[in-house]
């Protein structure tokens, strides 16, 4: 699932290079806003076939917290 969410992400930062782990945070380490955070959410939600609620967006703070979300789904 890493994999996958990591592929998402560097297609919507557009940089390829960067590496991300489960303790990646989504703004400090990528540069994100909550424009961006907001744009992943929808993404996510497409590609894994799940809900993200709004209140939701501003608790994942990392990709692992990303994950754990999906898990629950």
């Amino acid at each position: 699932m890493i994999e996958k969410l990591t592929k998402i992400i560097c297609e919507h930062i557009g940089n390829n290079d960067v590496t991300i782990t489960k303790d990646t945070v989504l703004i400090a380490d990528l540069g994100l806003n909550s424009l961006d955070l907001v744009n992943l959410a929808c993404i996510v939600e497409d590609e894994f076939d799940i809900q993200i609620p709004d209140r939701e967006i501003k608790n994942l703070k990392t990709v692992g917290d990303v994950i754990a979300f999906i898990k629950k789904q």
